[in-house]
Parts: C-alpha cells; sequence; structure tokens
C-alpha cells in the first residue's frame, strides 16, 4: 500500500500546491497561450463538470464516493499500476473535497477550448479511472511471475 499512499499524497499535494497558485496569481491576471487554452480562475460550485445538485446531496454524494473509492483502494489488488491508479483519484478527491472545505466551492483554472474549466485535481482523477478501466479492459498485458 506504499505506492497508494505516495501517489495519494502527491497528488494531493499538487493539487493544493495548483490552487493556492491560481487563488494567488490568476484571480486578477489570466494567463493566455493560445486562442481559448490557458489558464483562467473559476469558481465550480457544482460536482463534475460544474453540475450544481441541492447542497445537501451534493455532499451526499461527495461522502459517499469518497468512501466507496477508499473501499475499493483498500480491498483492491497490490499491484502497482492500480495503487497507482487508486492513489491518484483518492489524492485528487482529497484535494477538491479540502479546497471546496474551506469556501464553498472548488477552484478551477486550466480551459482548453470549449470544454469546462478543471484543475489538477480534476486531471489526477481522469488519469486514474482511464488506469483503471485500461486495466479492467486488459489494454495492459500482467507481467508473468517466474514459476
Amino acid at each position: 500500500m506504499f505506492l497508494f499512499w505516495s501517489t495519494t499524497f502527491i497528488a494531493f499535494a499538487l493539487s493544493l500546491t495548483a490552487k493556492l497558485f491560481a487563488d494567488s496569481i490568476l484571480t486578477h491576471h489570466p494567463l493566455l497561450f493560445v486562442r481559448n487554452v490557458g489558464l483562467h480562475f473559476s469558481e465550480n460550485s457544482g460536482i463534475a463538470f460544474g453540475i450544481r445538485l441541492p447542497q445537501a446531496m451534493q455532499s451526499i454524494l461527495i461522502l459517499c464516493a469518497m468512501v466507496f473509492v477508499l473501499f475499493l483502494a483498500i480491498c483492491s489488488d497490490r499491484r502497482p499500476f492500480t495503487q497507482v491508479s487508486y492513489g491518484l483519484i483518492v489524492g485528487g478527491a482529497f484535494g477538491n473535497l479540502i479546497d471546496r472545505f474551506g469556501d464553498g466551492f472548488v477552484t478551477d483554472f486550466i480551459q482548453v477550448g470549449l470544454f469546462p474549466i478543471f484543475n489538477i485535481a480534476d486531471s489526477c482523477i481522469t488519469v486514474g479511472v482511464v488506469f483503471l478501466l485500461a486495466e479492467y479492459l486488459e489494454l495492459f498485458p500482467r507481467r508473468k511471475t517466474g514459476s
């Protein structure tokens, strides 16, 4: 479980560090790299993709999702790829949860075209889910252990 907790910590730390940067720099000075691609401060009081639900329902869903993913992570197999995948998901989720706890919204700041603005934590969660899906679909062959 060392790899899981290490990945969780790194994803969480990167997420919070990036949000501190966004809060301190981007609130007044967005950075545009090319047309519709850049860093632009945004407050997201909703859940995924800015979807808004009644506050009580939203809080319950977030808490249930966190408990469920932690349960899956702890009960999953111990392969390194699985541990990293769950670590990205849990670290990103904790990053968003802590960010939301302070002021009721999540700081989003990465803008890519017309896609909803997102953050590092969202990216960690997405990559972790894609990794788990790829593993589930057996897109990456497992290494054979010596017999």
